[in-house]
C-alpha cells in the first residue's frame, strides 16, 4: 500500500508561513505532480512528506498512520533528487545495493533485488561500471535503482531531471513513465517543468503562494482550469486572458464584437487557448488584428496579433501558415471552449 494524506499541513519558519493548511488525498499507485512557480511551496511540500522538513501544523498519514513525528527512515519512503549523490569509488552495482547492505541484508538478497532494479531500469551491461563512465540519464537511473531496491511504500521524486540536457529529459520521462506503469507505486513528482507534468501525472497539484490552487487531471487543468492563474500557468503558449463586459446571454470585447455567454454570474475576463482561435476575415470573428509576428516552429506556428486596446493574442495553428507581418485579419473564438473568469479571478 502506499496512501498518503495530509491535513491541514503547514510549515513555519519562524514567523513566515511558506505552506498555508494544504489538504491532500493520495491514493495507493498514484502519480501525482507538484509544479508551480519557484518559490511557490512544492519542494518544502514534499520534504515534509519525506520527513525531511518538520511539520509546523496539521499531520502526515501514510497507509492511516500518523507519522507526522516518525523520522525519515520510519516513512517507508525514498526519494530521487535533482543530484545523483552516487559513490564515485563504488560500481553502479554497489551503489544500488548499499542501502541493503547497511541495513544488513545478505548478499543473496542485495543481488537478486540489485539484479531486478538492474532489469527494469535497463542497467544490466553496466553494473560493473563506475559512476563516472556513465552518461546523465543513466546515472540518474542509478539513482533511482538506490531507490527501488528498497522496496518503498512510496517514491518521491525532486525535480530528478533539471540536470540534464532536452533530449536526456525527454528519454528519461519515458523511462519515469515506464517505471511507474512497472511498480505500480505511488509517486510524488516535483517540477517547475509543465510539459513533464502534462505527460506523467496521474493528478496535478499546482501551488501558487504555499497553497493549492487546482488539483485535477492534466486534461482537467488544461480544459476547465479553476482559476486565473491555473489558467494562465497551465500551457504554452499560455492562455489568452481579454477583459470583458457581459450583456444578457453575450459578451462583449472592447473594440471588439459581442460572442456567446451561458454562464451563471458575472464575467470580466474571458480566456481562450491559443490552439481555439480561427483566422477569419477582418470585420468576423471577434475581433481583428494586426500580425505582429508569425513564430514558425515546425509542426506548429504562433502567430502574435496586434488587437489594439485588447493587447495582443497569440493563435497556435498547425504546420506553416503563410501570412507576413503587418497582415490584418479577423480572429473567431470558438464558442464552445471559452473559459470566464470573474472579478476575484475565479472560473465561473
Amino acid at each position: 500500500m502506499g496512501s498518503i494524506t495530509l491535513n491541514a499541513v503547514e510549515k513555519w519558519y519562524g514567523d513566515v508561513q511558506v505552506i498555508k493548511g494544504v489538504d491532500l488525498q493520495i491514493d495507493n499507485g498514484e502519480f501525482i505532480i507538484f509544479v508551480g512557480p519557484s518559490g511557490c511551496g512544492k519542494s518544502t511540500l514534499l520534504r515534509m512528506i519525506g520527513g525531511l522538513e518538520e511539520t509546523s501544523r496539521g499531520a502526515i498519514l501514510i497507509d492511516g498512520n500518523d507519522v507526522t513525528a516518525q523520522p525519515p527512515s520510519k516513512r517507508g519512503l525514498s526519494m530521487v533528487f535533482q543530484s545523483y549523490a552516487l559513490y564515485p569509488h563504488m560500481s553502479v552495482g554497489e551503489n544500488m545495493g548499499f542501502s541493503l547492505k547497511t541495513a544488513g541484508a545478505p548478499k543473496s538478497e542485495i543481488d537478486e533485488k540489485v539484479n531486478a532494479a538492474a532489469k527494469v531500469l535497463k542497467l544490466e551491461p553496466f553494473l560493473e561500471r563506475r559512476p563516472k563512465d556513465l552518461s546523465g540519464g543513466q546515472r540518474q537511473r542509478v539513482a533511482i535503482g538506490r531507490s527501488i531496491v528498497r522496496d518503498p511504500t512510496a517514491f518521491l521524486f525532486d525535480e530528478p531531471l533539471s540536470n540534464l540536457d532536452a533530449a536526456l529529459r525527454v528519454e528519461m520521462r519515458y523511462e519515469i513513465a515506464k517505471l511507474h506503469q512497472t511498480l505500480k507505486a505511488t509517486m510524488i513528482y516535483v517540477t517547475h517543468d509543465q510539459v513533464e507534468a502534462m505527460t506523467l501525472a496521474d493528478r496535478i497539484v499546482v501551488l501558487d503562494g504555499g497553497k493549492i490552487a487546482q488539483v485535477g487531471s492534466p486534461r482537467e487543468l488544461y480544459e476547465r482550469p479553476a482559476n486565473l492563474f491555473v489558467a494562465q500557468f497551465i500551457g504554452s503558449p499560455k492562455m489568452n486572458v481579454l477583459p470583458c463586459q457581459i450583456q444578457g446571454n453575450e459578451f462583449h470585447l472592447e473594440g471588439g464584437r459581442n460572442g456567446p455567454f451561458d454562464k451563471q454570474g458575472v464575467a470580466t475576463q474571458v480566456g481562450i487557448r491559443p490552439e481555439h482561435i480561427k483566422i477569419v476575415d477582418p470585420g468576423q470573428g471577434q475581433c481583428d488584428g494586426v500580425i505582429d509576428v508569425n513564430e514558425y516552429l515546425g509542426a506548429d506556428t504562433y502567430l502574435i496579433v496586434d488587437c489594439g486596446p485588447l493587447g495582443q493574442i497569440t493563435i497556435r495553428e498547425f504546420g506553416d501558415v503563410p501570412v507576413a507581418p503587418g497582415t490584418q485579419i479577423g480572429l473567431e473564438f470558438d464558442p464552445a471552449l471559452l473559459s470566464f473568469f470573474n472579478s476575484e479571478g475565479l472560473a465561473l
